[in-house]
């Protein structure tokens, strides 16, 4: 015993570990590729149901057949769908129809790629399920079990979306905006099932088991049988994992006298943890938890004080340690997050998380609770407004060696050494400037037009927003996500260290060019607004309600903008009786390669655009009203000889864009198109560089 003691501290021990460990980790996910089971071309599945959520008329389901598969169906009816929501078990086996898909990498560059994060799960198709029919379900004791606390759970009118987040770890429930303001505090880390929760429990189980006067033996065989069930309950989520099986290595560590210090127990339960899953490298949930506990460990003895002190410190470190993660994947975080922590995190942890425990026993708590969660959602909605968010394009590598490089620094000589954080933060915040190269980018915005121009001055021009048609629904059929189609751009945005937009312009009022502004001017600062000559309609009136109460400028009318050295032309050519003609057209030059951007004008246009303007090889032309017939004329594709066309489209439009007679226009040119290339950047400089995100 005393050997495996000495082997488990030793640096030798730990180096060679780690190294075994990086490379057991880059083989297992980056050498070795998986393949699925299906062909993708089967039309009807059977599996296990192991995981569901109802949002609105979507069903999103996760079944274990021949592997796991994520299954998205839509209810036809609302009958339908109460019928569905009743009989529904987990564990249930179920047979669906329909068809294959293969999820889609993300084509905005540094967005959330939905198609890498199944594939983290090994899950490689999508399957849309035109029917489903539960064909047994009849489950097993646990999975009985399972379904009774989920039924437990949701059988509470006020308080359910809470329920679900505290005890079974599903988050989704909980308002859209009320969740976005956790998100801004930096507190959502409480509304996942970790250290904390698992602490509470533990406590209480123990303190009870104690009562009845058992035996410590027995009262860790029940703790452990518990952690083992509530891991199966919760879904072995990794911060739950992590949590549970940190407590059951201290017991074993204490009970089997090895003595090891806290912090090697935990990088022990780490080491097994990714040799048994080496993609839990990828889970946030899992990184974020163990960087927090590895800190918390760290610097335990630093942490005195009396309880306000402690909080802070507990919460500075947390932060701390969290924060490359942090932006690494959301390029922002909020100087108030330490704060916001001190405030809400004893309101949880002390008051809601205990009396959601007790409601669960007793329901009549449930007004209680309630008004206990209200009070939480005007704190954090009103502390949200406070915020004081910092933009960091995003990091490297070479940010996170040097970042905790310096955390050591300052665990072996003192917090005065905070300071180079700073230093590095502030040199990574300016990096951006230091490149003179401008770029343009042309979004994947789906079914509309958006387009980023970022000068070698570092000037912000945005041309478009894109924007979702949306039809009146039911409400049966309304969903609780609050996304928005720009939140991709906004993330990308920031991931260029990008703040504030100096100027947004829009083409026209329709709702696929300008539909995503109210959005973009609520998370960016912007300096002036452009709308189209002609009179505004309702999207149009709203947004400048909106630049009101901001104190925005908005204009029209406008010939030109000086911008650095370059000017961007608005080839204005009369007035015309519909939205479309009435676009702006954009005409501009950098290093001496010209762009034009037509917005959805149409051959009328294109014609007084000729008779008016002598324009001719156009280096990049973004192609009219996406690629329709009623744009980009035969007379005017000659005239202006683009070397590019783009065309901004969306995947499988019901407006079969873009016409085959247009593309046929563009047979001298190249063509990029979104729905094929994704996002298609342009790098300026003394020549071109053309890059694209391929879905």
């Amino acid at each position: 015993m005393l050997r495996l003691k000495n082997l488990l501290q030793s640096k030798t021990f730990f180096i060679i570990s780690l190294i075994f460990l990086v490379l057991y980790v880059f083989l297992f996910t980056n050498v070795i590729k998986y393949y699925s089971k299906y062909t993708g071309e089967e039309t009807i599945i059977e599996g296990k149901l192991i995981n569901f959520k109802i949002d609105g008329d979507k069903l999103s389901l996760e079944l274990d057949a021949k592997e796991k598969v994520q299954v998205n169906y839509y209810f036809k009816t609302e009958e339908e769908l109460k019928e569905v929501k009743n009989n529904l078990k987990l564990g249930s086996t179920l047979v669906l129809e329909g068809v294959f898909s293969l999820p889609t990498n993300n084509t905005i560059p540094n967005t959330f790629n939905y198609k890498k994060y199944l594939y983290n799960k090994k899950i490689f198709y999508i399957f849309n399920a035109k029917s489903l029919r539960i064909k047994n379900n009849e489950v097993s004791f646990l999975y009985e079990i399972k379904n009774a606390f989920f039924k437990r759970v949701k059988s509470y009118n006020l308080i359910s979306s809470y329920m679900e987040a505290f005890i079974l770890g599903n988050k989704s429930n909980i308002d859209g905006d009320v969740y976005k303001s956790f998100q801004t505090n930096g507190v959502t880390h409480l509304f996942a099932v970790s250290g904390m929760h698992i602490s509470f429990l533990v406590l209480a189980i123990n303190s009870l088991l104690k009562k009845l006067k058992l035996k410590e033996n027995k009262i860790n065989i029940i703790v452990g049988l518990f952690l083992a069930f509530y891991m199966f309950l919760i879904g072995f989520t990794a911060s739950v994992v992590r949590a549970s099986l940190l407590y059951l290595f201290l017991m074993l560590n204490k009970k089997v006298n090895l003595k090891l210090p806290t912090l090697n127990v935990l990088y022990l339960l780490f080491l097994l943890l990714v040799i048994i899953n080496p993609f839990y490298v990828y889970d946030l949930g899992f990184i974020y938890s163990f960087l927090t506990s590895f800190g918390l460990i760290l610097f335990s003895k630093k942490i005195k004080g009396n309880y306000v002190v402690t909080l802070l410190k507990v919460s500075f470190i947390a932060f701390l340690f969290s924060l490359p993660v942090t932006l690494y994947n959301f390029y922002e975080f909020n100087l108030l997050t330490i704060f916001n922590n001190i405030l809400i995190v004893p309101l949880v942890s002390l008051i809601l998380f205990p009396l959601t425990l007790f409601t669960f026993v007793f329901p009549f708590l449930e007004i209680l609770l309630s008004w206990g969660f209200k009070v939480l959602e005007i704190i954090s909605i009103f502390v949200s407004k406070l915020s004081i968010n910092i933009v960091v394009p995003k990091i490297n590598i070479i940010f996170i060696i040097i970042y905790y490089l310096i955390i050591w620094l300052m665990y072996k000589k003192g917090f005065k050494y905070s300071l180079l954080l700073v230093i590095l933060i502030v040199f990574y915040k300016l990096l951006p400037y230091m490149n003179n190269n401008a770029y343009i980018y042309y979004l994947d915005v789906g079914q509309g037009d958006s387009a980023l121009y970022v000068t070698d001055k570092k000037k912000v021009i945005m041309i478009d927003t894109g924007g979702k048609v949306t039809y009146n629904k039911e409400d049966w059929q309304l969903r609780n996500s609050n996304y928005q189609l720009s939140d991709n751009t906004i993330t990308f945005m920031k991931s260029l260290g990008i703040s504030k937009i100096d100027y947004l312009i829009m083409s026209h009022g329709d709702m696929d060019h300008m539909g995503e502004a109210n959005n973009l001017v609520k998370h960016f600062r912007v300096e002036q607004v452009i709308l189209n000559n002609d009179s505004y309609n309702d999207l149009e009136s709203s947004l400048i309600e909106v630049l009101k109460k901001k104190k925005i400028k908005c204009f029209k009318n406008i010939e030109q903008l000086d911008i650095d050295k370059n000017k961007i032309l608005f080839l204005n050519t009369g007035k015309y009786d519909n939205e479309n003609d009435s676009s702006n057209v954009l005409y501009f030059k950098c290093n001496n390669f010209s762009f034009l951007f037509m917005g959805d004008a149409g051959v009328k246009r294109e014609q007084d655009i000729m008779a008016k303007y002598k324009i001719s090889n156009i280096d990049f032309l973004k192609v009219g009203h996406h690629g329709s017939n009623t744009s980009s004329g035969k007379d005017f594709i000659n005239t202006i000889e683009p070397k590019y066309a783009i065309i901004s489209v969306g995947r499988n439009n019901r407006y079969g864009h873009p016409n085959a007679e247009v593309l046929d226009n563009f047979r001298n040119s190249k063509i990029y198109r979104t729905d094929i290339n994704g996002t298609i950047e342009i790098e300026i400089s003394d020549k071109l560089k053309i890059k694209t995100y391929e879905p």
